[in-house]
C-alpha cells in the first residue's frame, strides 16, 4: 500500500507497531531496563537475574511478534483484521497491568495506553459508526 493511501488509523497502528517492535527489542537486549515498565525490582541474586533475563527475552519476542502483526494486518490485511489485531494487542497491555497491580505498582505504566490501542481498533471495525438512517418513501 503506498502511504499516500494510509489513513490516519494506520499510521496510528503503525505508530503502535513501532512502540511494541522498540520495546521487545528494548527488553531482549536491555532486560533490566524493560524491567523498569513494570516498576519491579531488580533480582538480587545472580541465577534470579539470569532468570529474569530469560523471562524478558520471552516478553521481548512477544512484542515483536505483536508489533509485527499489527504492521502485517496494516499493511496487507482488512480494516477489520487490523482492529481485531489491535483490540487483542491492547489486551495484552491490560494483563501487564493486572500483572503489575498484582504486585502493588506500575500498572497504569500499560493500563495509561490501552485505551487508545482498544478506540483505534474500535474505529476500524466500525463499531463506532452511526447506524443507517432508513429511507422513507
Amino acid at each position: 500500500m503506498a502511504p499516500s493511501q494510509l489513513s490516519a488509523l494506520q499510521y496510528a497502528a503503525h505508530a503502535f507497531a513501532t512502540i511494541f517492535t522498540g520495546f521487545g527489542i528494548n527488553a531482549i537486549l536491555r532486560p533490566q531496563h524493560a524491567l523498569t515498565f513494570f516498576e519491579f525490582a531488580p533480582p538480587a541474586s545472580a541465577v534470579d537475574a539470569k532468570m529474569v533475563d530469560s523471562l524478558m527475552a520471552v516478553y521481548g519476542a512477544r512484542d515483536i511478534f505483536m508489533g509485527v502483526a499489527i504492521y502485517a494486518a496494516a499493511l496487507f490485511g482488512t480494516k477489520k483484521s487490523l482492529g481485531w489485531t489491535l483490540i487483542a494487542a491492547s489486551g495484552v497491555a491490560v494483563v501487564d497491568g493486572i500483572v503489575c497491580w498484582s504486585h502493588g505498582q506500575g500498572e497504569w505504566n500499560h493500563w495509561g495506553y490501552a485505551p487508545m490501542i482498544t478506540a483505534v481498533g474500535a474505529v476500524l471495525l466500525g463499531l463506532l459508526d452511526s447506524a443507517p438512517v432508513p429511507k422513507r418513501n
